[in-house]
């Protein structure tokens, strides 16, 4: 029985990982995912926030995916991301700066703001900052 699966992480501007991986794990709308080899097959919706996979020599990769979907099939699962990028390359003052635009944004909720666009903007910055801190005590605890 193989000790791995296959795992793609994209997003719609590029391929950000592809390699073997023992677990990943993602922040599904539902709750969190662990998938492991053999999985049953699902597909669902992603929420921002991080993915992690265990590649096949047990080394951590850390990402965050700005929503998209999940597909799992018993030897590959895809990430199909909105946005999605490595977690080293998180910006911690971005995050900081996008979640102030936008809830100045939904304060001011003039005839122009475009909220449903305003609180997504403000959910990703959230769970940017939630997904470095989560970074920040996994590096920390090694």
């Amino acid at each position: 029985m193989s000790k791995t699966i296959q795992c793609d992480i994209v997003s719609a501007q590029q391929e950000i990982w592809s390699g073997q991986a023992a677990q990943v794990f993602a922040s599904g709308v539902s709750g969190e995912l662990g998938v492991y080899p053999r999985h049953t097959p699902l597909i669902t919706q992603l929420k921002p926030g991080p993915v992690r996979v265990v590649d096949a020599n047990g080394e951590e990769q850390f990402f965050f995916c700005g929503g998209g979907i999940i597909e799992v099939q018993p030897h590959i699962v895809t990430v199909l991301a909105d946005t999605a990028m490595r977690g080293a390359d998180l910006d911690a003052a971005a995050a900081q700066k996008a979640k102030e635009e936008a809830e100045r944004a939904l304060a001011d909720r003039g005839d122009t703001v475009d909220v449903d666009k305003a609180q997504a903007k403000l959910a990703e910055a959230i769970a940017q900052l939630q997904a470095l801190e989560q970074l920040r005590k996994n590096v920390s605890r090694k």
